[in-house]
């Protein structure tokens, strides 16, 4: 299905009114293991003129909730699947902030009540094949509420999207040339949480997903167009590869090997979405544009092993046998990493991006503390945050309502507010090179 992303007819997004509503932003979910750790952080970074409430399906641990965190804050008990009370939710507040997955599972009703009425979302979801569907049901309808819908606001995948807009916009801004190609490759340390691994679980269950979130342009307005003559530098690498310019400047740069990256999959097609926005916007980020990354490592040896465990994993998560053993061993969806575990983790980062004229400049992306947990909520609130306070200063005021990225929808701003938060994205022009 191919959707239209010109904002014609709609022209600046239809922000919907603070006065008509009684609140600004809403964490549903609020008693998950990510949901209460996104809480936590709205209470504490909140602007004070912030109106914000709580929701989740148990009343009784929205309570223990908001008392832990000695807040005064509406309290909305609202089931996942009770369609009357998602719509009502969605009504009262200006943005919803969701941790509530799997979202093929339990995402597409609010996902549907948040377009018809007009309210921004944003959610930390992996899943492209539902992102897709929900695309292409509900694209349109945003676009005629003004509800500037922004899914993949966690790990995955504000690092990449957002890394590979800041490369894309220096150049121009810079060198005025456009970009062939960003590389990117990840260093981390981190845990997994129950809800994370619910929704791994959720896809390894539906093995037709496996043909459809392999597609590397599945979430591009028209997926169906793959140029053939750069269809093999978008292809998914299933082995360990070598790159000549992503090795760590602070130990004498040079080349890197590298293994897939198991959020590649997710990464790389929100990468493109946001490059053929941006081109039907009239800033493309340049012909056959091409984004690729994966998983830093010291060596060949490394790098292929890396390779292995990572195609065993899928493994184990498409057979019946080896989800019983992942669900016996695994966290329960409310569990996750210690707090001491989730503080010590870390993300970092090395971009490469070369311009059309072959010049090359380096990038870096980094977080401290656990990339899928403290990092993923840190991106989430402060995108909430951006579309409940900068909305006039973001890319979807121009851009209007609809189904869009990370990059799309926030570009900048999100930049901004992430570096004060903490987070590192910044540019290093080449040596002798004037920036």
């Amino acid at each position: 299905m191919t959707e239209s992303t010109s904002g014609a007819g709609v022209g600046v997004a239809r922000e919907p009114d603070s006065s008509d509503r009684e609140l600004d932003l809403v964490v549903f979910g609020a008693t998950g293991f990510t949901g209460r750790q996104a809480a936590a952080y709205v209470a504490a970074h909140a602007p004070k003129a912030l109106k914000w409430g709580l929701a989740a399906r148990s009343a009784s641990k929205l309570e223990r909730v908001r008392s832990s965190l000695a807040v005064d804050v509406p309290l909305i008990q609202a089931d996942a699947q009770d369609a009357l009370a998602i719509d009502a939710m969605a009504q009262r507040t200006k943005v919803v902030l969701t941790t509530v997955g799997p979202y093929a599972r339990y995402g597409t009703a609010l996902f549907a009540a948040c377009a018809a009425a007009g309210t921004h979302y944003v959610d930390i979801t992996g899943e492209t094949a539902w992102v897709r569907r929900m695309i292409d049901v509900h694209h349109t309808t945003a676009k005629a509420t003004g509800a500037v819908m922004v899914p993949f606001c966690g790990f995955d995948s504000v690092p990449s999207d957002l890394g590979a807009w800041m490369m894309v916009d220096w150049i121009r801004r810079h060198w005025q040339q456009s970009t062939r190609s960003v590389r990117m490759g990840f260093q981390l340390r981190g845990g997994v949480n129950g809800g994370t691994l619910a929704s791994a679980l959720h896809m390894g269950e539906n093995p037709q997903l496996k043909r459809e979130i392999a597609r590397p342009f599945l979430l591009d307005p028209d997926p169906e167009v793959v140029v053939a003559r750069v269809a093999r530098a978008h292809r998914d690498p299933t082995g360990p590869w070598y790159d000549p310019d992503l090795g760590d400047p602070s130990q004498g740069g040079g080349g890197r090997w590298l293994a897939p990256f198991i959020m590649a999959s997710i990464n790389t097609r929100v990468v493109r979405r946001s490059a053929a926005v941006w081109a039907a916007q009239g800033q493309p980020y340049g012909d056959d544009f091409a984004y690729q990354e994966g998983m830093r490592a010291k060596s060949r040896g490394l790098a292929r092993m890396g390779a292995l465990g990572l195609g065993g994993a899928v493994l184990v998560l498409s057979t019946s046998v080896g989800r019983m053993l992942v669900r016996r061993l695994a966290p329960s969806p409310g569990e996750g990493p210690s707090e001491a575990q989730m503080d010590g983790g870390f993300f970092k980062s090395e971009l490469v991006a070369e311009a059309s004229d072959g010049r090359k400049v380096r990038g870096r992306v980094s977080g401290q503390g656990d990339p899928g947990n403290r990092c993923t909520v840190r991106m989430l609130c402060e995108s909430a945050f951006a579309l409940c306070g900068d909305h006039s200063a973001l890319p979807a005021a121009q851009l209007g309502g609809g189904v869009w990225t990370p990059a799309a929808a926030l570009g900048g701003v999100l930049l901004d507010r992430l570096r004060a938060a903490g987070m590192t994205f910044e540019v290093t022009a080449p040596t002798g090179v004037a920036a």
